[in-house]
């Protein structure tokens, strides 16, 4: 079946970096857009970023543009979300996603906190 696992997530300070990573399997990874989301309490699940099925196509959130990074390694099943220049704002529940056949699957999501 379908298993997204995500990791990398933790406290940083404002300014710093994060590498989040998605272990995927179950479905043919290099064949489908893969993508990443964030949720704060009380808010709807945000869309930051999603790649391509070969990392060439890339689209960002206007808020984490120039900061974030999504990248994926097919050989691995993994997409990474590197974050950079993070802010307060950030912090949030990170959870990459995957459709597949008209199914929506999520990972179990990564906390990650940005504050001094």
């Amino acid at each position: 079946q379908v298993q997204l696992v995500e990791s990398g997530g933790g406290l940083v300070q404002p300014g710093g970096s994060l590498r989040l990573s998605c272990a995927a399997s179950g479905f043919t990874f290099s064949a489908y857009f893969m993508s990443w989301y964030r949720q704060v309490p009380g808010k709807e699940r945000e869309l930051v970023a999603v790649i391509g099925y070969l990392g060439g196509t890339k689209n960002y959130v206007d808020s984490v543009k120039g900061r974030f990074t999504i990248s994926r390694d097919n050989a691995k099943n993994t997409v990474y979300l590197q974050m950079n220049s993070l802010k307060p704002e950030d912090t949030a529940v990170y959870y990459c996603r995957v459709v597949v056949s008209g199914r929506i699957y999520w990972g179990q999501g990564t906390q990650v906190t940005v504050s001094s």
